[in-house]
């Protein structure tokens, strides 16, 4: 639980650093994007690979190491003289941030044989994204009103010290008794396409579509399919494409994306609005997320036991309803209320808790346990894919959106008029130079903007849960509840 924590929080912490480390090591626009996007590109490239290793050479084998470099890195990232080395040192704790995550479920796979006992145990485990999750911006805002930005990489040292002292002590050894060899063309194929569709995505969220970001998304499809070729060609492959034939693994993998999609997607436009509409400054804007997160973690344990009575189809496509109410209620919430937030947050982490827990458990059930550091990856990949297209989907609709809505007053500059018609910030910074009339108007326009754009996207999400409800009623309907003996 310490790594899955420490990921966790590591996720939500750097985006309060940002402006500090603008500050102190002046990067340019396309080395402060590097900064935060290489270490997501990195982990989400490389979970199939570790995974596969985890297998071959031992889980807590790979925990372990995984744990040593990051705590080490983390230490040389709090120092970064410049931003290129800051670059590097975060692609590095990517690198190591992969041997983490698939080693600490696979590790739940074989430590908890029996279902029920798994699925309470991959219940604390989503627990501890969500705790994580909730502890980032609270712990962010501490340390950067007390410390200098560095300090928050110097957060994993201590949380990590504890893990390498205790593994080994209380964690068993574990690993596939007949792994195949070394794929290094497999893990190429991967890594290649994995990152330029991914940055591609993000490229068309922020930027629109353009030739090069069509040619990154194009290159990384076509490398994805020349790699499940050849996983479906070898006797021992580093990823059991086939899998996906059973479909309630398939059904799985796609309702763990699509949770996270939702909630990424949700976290995306919400805690723009709390800060820059509503005004809440970072740590107050984070407190209004901490009872949907406590939900998220309530709802996750609780699941555990529904699954003992309730068929797993049920409990998913419920959990993405919950979802779909979400978004409905942010719909409905057209004056942008803080209760009204807290409210559709509370309904969202319900129905994230509930069909990530579940759909993880059946993703490692369905998988044998030699196997289960690949199936794992393949459920942390959903997950990372997840977030990256929550961040680009919603927010490519949002920001279409606001374009649409946001009026921009005559007589400005041309690159003012652009900042302003692009985002909400950029609509603020340029509002706060204009006369006080002519800056009142841009700043109201630009928040009905937002929040008509915040609209059109709770109702593309609703019709996309929907779907996807309806989608793992249909897959995962062969699944069945598995009654937990403690209670007989």
């Amino acid at each position: 639980m310490l790594p899955v924590l420490l990921v966790s929080v590591d996720n939500t912490v750097l985006s309060f650093a940002i402006p500090s480390i603008s500050l102190a090591l002046i990067p340019s626009a396309s080395e402060l994007l590097w900064i935060i996007d290489v270490y997501p590109l990195v982990l989400a490239a490389l979970l199939v690979p570790m995974g596969s290793l985890a297998d071959k050479f031992g889980r807590r084998k790979l925990l372990l190491i995984g744990s040593t470099g990051f705590a080490i890195v983390s230490v040389f990232a709090a120092f970064a003289p410049n931003a290129g080395a800051l670059i590097g040192y975060r692609a590095l704790l990517g690198l190591f941030g992969a041997m983490l995550m698939p080693s600490t479920l696979s590790l739940i796979r074989n430590l908890f044989l029996h279902p029920a006992q798994r699925r309470k145990a991959i219940a604390i485990w989503a627990a501890g994204f969500s705790g994580g999750a909730a502890l980032g911006p609270i712990v962010g805002g501490f340390i950067l009103e007390h410390f200098w930005w560095g300090a928050v990489f110097l957060m994993s040292v201590p949380v990590l010290i504890p893990l390498l002292i205790l593994a080994p002590i209380f964690v068993p050894e574990s690993k596939d008794p007949s792994p195949g060899k070394i794929d290094l063309w497999s893990i190429l194929l991967s890594f290649g396409a994995m990152v330029p569709t991914i940055f591609g995505i993000k490229e068309i969220a922020q930027s629109g579509f353009s030739v090069i970001n069509v040619v990154l998304i194009v290159t990384g499809i076509t490398l994805g399919t020349l790699f499940v070729r050849r996983q479906l060609r070898r006797e021992n492959p580093m990823m059991d494409v086939s899998l996906f034939k059973n479909p309630v693994f398939s059904g799985s993998v796609s309702a763990n994306l699509l949770s996270i999609f939702a909630l990424v997607g949700f976290l995306y436009f919400i805690t723009q609005h709390l800060q820059l509409v509503v005004g809440l400054s970072p740590t107050h804007a984070a407190y209004v997320l901490v009872p949907g997160l406590a939900v998220t973690i309530v709802s996750g344990l609780l699941a555990a036991s529904l699954a003992n009575r309730f068929r797993p189809s049920w409990l998913v496509a419920g959990g993405l309803l919950l979802n779909a109410s979400a978004f409905m209620i942010v719909w409905l919430n057209t004056d942008g209320s803080v209760a009204g937030i807290i409210a559709a947050f509370v309904v969202l982490g319900a129905g994230v808790g509930m069909a990530e827990t579940i759909s993880n458990d059946l993703i490692l059930s369905a998988a044998p346990p030699a196997k289960a550091g690949a199936a794992s990856a393949i459920s942390e990949t959903a997950y990372e894919v997840g977030s990256v297209l929550g961040t680009a989907v919603l927010g490519s609709v949002l920001a279409a959106a606001y374009r649409l809505h946001v009026v921009v007053p005559a007589g400005i500059s041309a690159a003012d008029r652009n900042s302003a018609s692009q985002t909400l910030g950029g609509a603020i910074d340029v509002a706060s130079a204009l006369p006080p009339k002519q800056g009142a108007a841009l700043l109201d326009s630009a928040k009905h903007a937002f929040d008509s754009g915040s609209g059109t996207v709770a109702m593309v999400s609703v019709v996309l849960m929907l779907g996807a409800s309806l989608m793992c009623l249909w897959t995962l309907r062969s699944a069945t509840a598995t009654p937990d003996p403690a209670q007989h």
